[in-house]
């Protein structure tokens, strides 16, 4: 197991090594070039020469990389010259990134609970009215759009119905402490109850729409694997060897149907932070996804530069512990791996 992590560890290392180059070959190939992009607007003749000094841009192009790749590693991508005017990216992006991954969170709660087990009772009951009235449900999910059910949503239940807040990821009016960012754990750990239950009313449409497209293909996934594997002649073995249901179902069925369901639920939820840009910008919910979207309508090009590096980064990770919860459902792909 230990070669096998170490094996995907370095792979995540090139990865990022490579996005590194493109976002540094991008920002190059911008219009005036990368000082035009950072300075924006505010560009001066003096303020134009020291930041080429201060970025070294008057030397060879590999010294110009490894500078780039050091103040990236140290935190340094600039100042925000659209989204949040003067504050620092890595600022804009602490600031936001809590209630993106609050949003994904459960967003993909919402799709893992719902889809799995539907999906499975799906395929035990293959032909029926609920495999029929899932089947359909799920094709819906993947063809409506997220910002067309979002306003969707938006209008039905909070416009009105008024059962849900429009906007915003919590009422103004709250008095409520701040400790990790993540609103709903505040209020848990400040037992600011209120405060905890309002942030959870405003994440729920949202998450809702977020979840729409993960629901769907987690649900197929789920359904198509469990098909294939109750045909397996191994489950046939064990209903002859007289093994009860339930031990059926959760040793040979479940087990072994939860391999490509697992790898869906991680390329979904890396996927997620896509939605969120349509998500967030239909709620005014003031995550990443919304501050992408502006850093695009805006060309505030650091802001943009470290929110497209931090969510790949976050995608590679994500596919890095998919990769190990795999080896640990199934130990023959972490000794094919390690044999190479």
């Amino acid at each position: 197991m230990l070669r096998y992590t170490i094996r995907r560890l370095l792979q995540l290392l090139i990865v990022v090594g490579v996005l590194s180059l493109l976002l540094f070959a991008w920002l190059r190939s911008l219009p005036g070039g990368p000082v035009s992009a950072l300075l924006g607007e505010r560009a001066t003749t003096e303020s134009r020469a020291r930041l080429t000094e201060e970025l070294g841009l008057d030397q060879p192009i590999f010294v110009q990389y490894f500078k780039f790749v050091g103040r990236a590693l140290s935190g340094d991508f600039g100042v925000s010259t659209g989204v949040q005017p003067g504050d620092s990216a890595t600022e804009i992006f602490l600031q936001r990134f809590p209630a993106t991954l609050e949003l994904s969170f459960l967003a993909i709660v919402i799709a893992v609970a719902v889809g799995i087990p539907l999906g499975y009772l799906a395929a035990r009951r293959r032909g029926g009215w609920l495999d029929n009235l899932s089947v359909v449900s799920s094709l819906i999910g993947v063809a409506v759009p997220v910002f067309f059910l979002a306003f969707l949503l938006k209008q039905v239940f909070a416009v009105d119905l008024g059962w849900f807040p429009t906007a915003g990821r919590q009422e103004g009016g709250i008095d409520a402490t701040r400790v990790t960012g993540f609103f709903v754990l505040d209020g848990i750990l400040t037992q600011e109850w209120d405060a905890a239950w309002d942030a959870l009313v405003h994440l729920i449409l949202p998450a809702v729409a977020l979840s729409s497209i993960p629901f769907s293909v987690v649900f197929r996934i789920t359904r198509a694997s469990v098909l294939d594997v109750v045909d397996e002649d191994y489950v046939r073995t064990a209903e002859s060897k007289g093994l009860t249901t339930p031990v059926i179902r959760r040793r040979h069925v479940l087990r072994n149907a939860m391999l490509p369901v697992v790898t869906t639920i991680g390329l979904q939820t890396g996927a997620l932070l896509a939605g969120a840009v349509l998500t967030e910008k239909v709620f005014a919910f003031p995550g990443i996804g919304q501050a992408l979207a502006l850093g695009f309508e805006r060309r505030d090009y650091p802001v943009l530069l470290l929110l497209i590096l931090c969510a790949a980064g976050v995608f590679v990770l994500i596919n890095l512990l998919v990769d190990l919860s795999y080896a640990l459902i199934d130990p023959r792909i972490r000794t094919r791996g390690g044999g190479r």
